[in-house]
């Protein structure tokens, strides 16, 4: 795949298309089966609760991959993205309503650099709390 957004396109400030990706205890479940990540934390609530957590939480790897969707989404290519990285601010609260929780993601273009290269800041709120800080990417476009 190749980058779909040319260089000469886009400017400081450019904001992308939000994303929001619902978060479920199943979704949970489906995460932790893929990644190996079987802490209690995620899919146990009396656990989660016994050590000091309001409810069962996301994995930190997987909000962090929610959140760079919308990147890879805007540019085309998963591939243009060569570097990423967060921290994680606040945990992803989980209840088991039925309707779970919601990562809302807004980014926009922070700096031009050379080669090409942009890079991106995002923003992750769950809840009304931001979820990652300093979450930023280098993409490069077309």
């Amino acid at each position: 795949m190749i980058a779909q957004i040319k260089y000469a396109d886009v400017e400081v400030g450019t904001e992308l298309p939000a994303g929001s990706f619902p978060v479920t205890r199943a979704t949970l479940v489906r995460y932790a089966g893929a990644s190996g990540d079987f802490n209690p934390i995620h899919w146990n609530e009396k656990f989660a609760k016994e050590v000091g957590l309001p409810d069962v939480i996301a994995h930190g790897m997987f909000t962090m991959a929610e959140a760079i969707r919308v990147v890879t989404d805007w540019v085309g290519d998963p591939g243009a993205v060569v570097e990423y990285g967060v921290r994680f601010t606040k945990p992803v609260v989980v209840p088991n309503d039925g309707a779970g929780a919601l990562i809302e993601v807004t980014a926009k273009v922070a700096a031009k650099l050379d080669d090409n290269r942009v890079r991106v800041d995002l923003t992750a709120m769950s809840a009304g709390q931001k979820v990652l800080g300093m979450s930023r990417a280098l993409v490069t476009l077309a």
